[in-house]
């Protein structure tokens, strides 16, 4: 067995598995299936987008976070960026979200340097070999599947803002639909020149002039100076213990990682109420995430660019303990009826790699002759509620992320490799997902499978697949129901590699994107 890896798309998973039959290691892996899904996932990641990757090297434990995620752009820029365009996504019927888009909510892209990056520390097989399945998947293109069409679908305003993007997402005058070939010659030729120059060409060469002086013809703030500047930085990943495990994930000055161990620290601390689906399971979710909620109030986006936030959130696990307890023991009389893609993967040596990339919704901002559609961070709701730039941060500083690609540790050894596209929505999935495998002992597949709860106060979102017996219960309880009629990428689309106690693996991607899992 020489591996595993778990993507967002069946060609992204296999691009990763080829490499590991070829003798590639875990990084190897992830960079190519990364490559692949600028192609195949192209309305969640780009080259123009952003993320993060934690490794952990098998032959000494060491575990480390490499940031890069999107910095401010302005650099050597006198005047102020141009005003965002608000456009009103709907992800299903009463459920909508608004992304500002445009030149103004382009931040500086790390996504080439990442992986270039990546590719120094770790990598056993050339750089240009990673790049060729994304060059052909680029060149000859790819049937649409449905979980694609329907990211088109929801997603037309932002791809076919531009002519560019029309001849790209439209070129018959019409969206793309499942089934239709999606071919994309301009991104196969940028990635030649990655392949052939690596990323001087996009942070120093004349690639990087035309993206920087387009972003600036569209009102934004982007310069060469930005791309110059860019750097990757290595982290030390959260740690924290709960039940006989460590989960390891994305530090600050990120949110996801904390929020997921701080949730884990709170079920260890109270169990998970209940089975999975049952009434009192979901209830102990929401009222953990709702702590989460909590903890993200007053200081703490500008704590997470100072140190010693992770101590003092779990000082105050008890405390919170306390309060879910209370909120629960009061249930007893009814109060009436109320973007972006993960990869994992695992070597036969038993290095792990889990890499989360994200273009946002994409600024609409396609760079003419590229193929690149640039990231909308600096007006993602979730990273900036304001739509402003971040008024905490200074240029050239990293923004703040959701994404938490993480690994689970049983012993000292990798039990779960995962991480989750989703917005706020991600560090949900990943608990879940981390709960039901370690918890409730459910295989990887289940465990991404199993419907999802989200809590956006007031409401309790519930994804289609649960009980309608044990929902009624909780509104009895009081909670302010959404009842999705199925499963949905709202609630995020994950991806995972299971290590089993005989030392065989386990990979699966989410259903809800379309995912797929190779075992090597």
């Amino acid at each position: 067995m020489r591996g595993a890896v778990a993507a967002g798309h069946t060609l992204t998973a296999e691009a990763g598995a080829e490499v590991l039959r070829e003798g590639g290691n875990a990084v190897d892996a992830c960079i190519a299936a990364a490559c692949v899904s600028w192609v195949t996932e192209s309305t969640l990641t780009s080259p123009g987008g952003g993320g993060f990757l934690l490794v952990r090297e098998s032959s000494t434990g060491r575990v480390r976070l490499h940031d890069f995620f999107i910095a401010i752009p302005g650099q050597g820029l006198a005047r102020p960026p141009g005003e965002m365009e608000a456009v009103d996504v709907e992800f299903d019927r009463g459920t909508s979200q608004i992304f500002r888009i445009g030149g103004a909510s382009v931040g500086v892209p790390g996504a080439i340097a990442g992986l270039e990056a990546a590719h120094r520390a770790y990598a056993t097989l050339p750089w240009r070999r990673l790049l060729e399945p994304a060059i052909a998947v680029a060149r000859e293109g790819h049937e649409l599947t449905k979980p694609q069409a329907f990211l088109h679908a929801i997603l037309d305003v932002i791809l076919r803002r531009t002519e560019t993007g029309r001849e790209i997402f439209g070129p018959e005058g019409v969206r793309l639909v499942a089934g239709n070939r999606l071919v994309m010659p301009e991104l196969a030729a940028t990635l030649e020149l990655l392949a052939d120059e690596g990323g001087a060409a996009f942070y120093g060469g004349e690639l990087g002039r035309r993206v920087s002086d387009h972003v600036r013809s569209e009102g934004g703030s982007l310069t060469q100076e930005d791309l110059a500047e860019y750097r990757v930085i290595s982290r030390r990943p959260i740690r924290s213990s709960f039940d006989s495990h460590e989960f390891v994930s994305n530090p600050p000055p990120s949110s996801g990682g904390i929020l997921i161990a701080y949730a884990l620290q709170l079920l260890s601390r109270l169990g998970p109420g209940g089975p999975p689906g049952s009434a009192e399971a979901i209830a102990r979710l929401a009222e953990v995430m709702r702590e989460q909620t909590r903890a993200r109030g007053g200081s703490f986006t500008s704590d997470l660019y100072r140190g010693g936030l992770a101590n003092r959130l779990f000082a105050g696990v008890d405390a919170a303990a306390g309060r879910i307890e209370a909120r629960e023991a009061g249930r007893a009389e009814p109060a009436g009826a109320p973007g972006t893609t993960h990869i994992s993967a695992v070597d036969a040596a038993g290095n792990a790699a889990s890499l989360t990339a994200s273009n946002g919704s994409g600024a609409g901002v396609i760079v003419p002759g590229t193929g690149i559609h640039l990231n909308n961070m600096l007006g993602e709701y979730d990273l900036n509620p304001v739509g402003r730039r971040n008024q905490s941060g200074a240029i050239g500083r990293r923004l703040t992320s959701m994404m938490a690609p993480s690994v689970v540790l049983d012993g000292g050894r990798p039990r779960l490799v995962v991480g989750s596209a989703g917005s706020v929505r991600l560090r949900g999935a990943i608990l879940q997902i981390v709960l039901n495998a370690t918890v409730h002992g459910m295989d990887v597949g289940k465990a991404i499978a199993q419907p999802r709860v989200h809590l956006e106060e007031p409401h309790l979102h519930c994804e289609g697949g649960a009980d309608p017996a044990e929902l009624d219960r909780l509104a009895q309880w009081g909670y302010e129901l959404v009842r999705w009629r199925r499963r949905n990428l709202y609630f995020g689309g994950a991806a995972a590699v299971e290590l089993l106690e005989d030392g065989s693996l386990d990979a699966a991607g989410d259903p809800r994107r379309g995912g797929h899992g190779v075992v090597v």
